[in-house]
């Protein structure tokens, strides 16, 4: 499949890895390989690029988009196992790493995955379809209550409850499958009035995509493993789309940078602060006006970045 979106912030990206010809780079969310494209084109023969993605068709679509690089290796795992792919590698550490969050623009543009509220396919929405939790198995299963708090948690859903009351309703007569459904559902939930910021069904699409594919609870440890991955003066690039992800994210980055406790008139530290690094983003980088014009996909991106020192 032909990659039709361009990568969110891909020039910021690229200038906050900082590449070095001979270094070492992971793509931790490979996707259709756009960030990565521009990463290796930046490499030498003696540079290495990992590319990570729990989508076999991605990984496959990237195969196919850089295929004239032969320094790539290609890894179907998860980037949170990341200290356990780089050992598979005999890696200890990189030079750069790069995490696109969320869903990629690729499995956006294969329909029948579930992951879009647009047209009717299966509620499926796993981005490894080896998994067994799916959308339809969250929306037919899970009870009244966890369903209003996850679309409200994760969704920022403020009609999560009415929302989620009138799909046990509804599979209280048949089993929901196709996301047409759902998306009737919910925009029946939703006051006409308070339907004008988006498409009424985007947010708890959203809700619903995370907890099958667990993405919030494992990424503040995810970014620690990756700031230890990273060598002297390597840095790690992450792209949010969530305010959940973007606070794990940011609270990782607070805490690997340390911050020393001690009194100010004290000479030198005596607390035991320790500092992995610095934090290259006071505030998140955000897309400029003229990408938010191209793709729609940056509106909600924050990129952060975190030097290894």
């Amino acid at each position: 499949m032909e990659f039709r979106h361009k990568p969110v912030m891909l020039a910021e990206c690229i200038e906050g890895l900082k590449i070095k010809p001979e270094g070492i780079y992971v793509d931790g969310t490979l996707g259709g390989a756009g960030h990565s494209k521009e990463i290796v084109k930046k490499l030498s023969l003696e540079g290495i690029l990992i590319g990570i993605d729990r989508d076999e068709e991605a990984l496959k679509a990237a195969k196919n988009n850089l295929k004239s690089f032969p320094n790539v290796k290609y890894v179907h795992d998860n980037h949170d196992n990341i200290k356990d792919i780089l050992e598979q590698f005999n890696i200890d550490k990189v030079d750069g790493i790069l995490l696109d969050l969320g869903v990629s623009s690729y499995q956006l543009d294969e329909r029948n995955r579930g992951f879009s509220y647009l047209g009717e396919n299966v509620l499926d929405m796993r981005m490894d379809k080896s998994q067994e939790l799916t959308a339809e198995i969250v929306i037919n299963e899970y009870s009244e209550e966890a369903l209003a708090n996850l679309i409200y948690e994760y969704g920022e859903e403020r009609f999560s409850r009415q929302i989620a009351k009138n799909i046990c309703k509804v599979r209280g007569e048949h089993l929901i499958q196709t996301t047409k459904e759902l998306t009737e559902i919910i925009e029946k939930s939703i006051p006409k009035s308070k339907q004008k910021d988006g498409h009424p069904a985007k947010r708890t699409f959203q809700a619903i995509r995370i907890e099958v594919n667990n993405e919030i609870k494992p990424l503040y440890n995810t970014i620690k493993d990756s700031i230890d991955c990273l060598k002297e003066g390597g840095r790690l690039c992450v792209i949010t789309f969530h305010s959940l992800e973007d606070r794990a994210v940011k609270n990782a980055f607070i805490e690997a940078k340390g911050k020393c406790t001690c009194p100010s008139d004290l000479p030198y530290c005596v607390c035991g602060a320790k500092s992995l690094g610095k934090i290259l983003t006071r505030k998140p980088i955000v897309a400029t006006k003229e990408e938010l014009e191209k793709n729609t996909r940056s509106k909600s991106a924050k990129l952060r970045i975190f030097e290894k020192m």
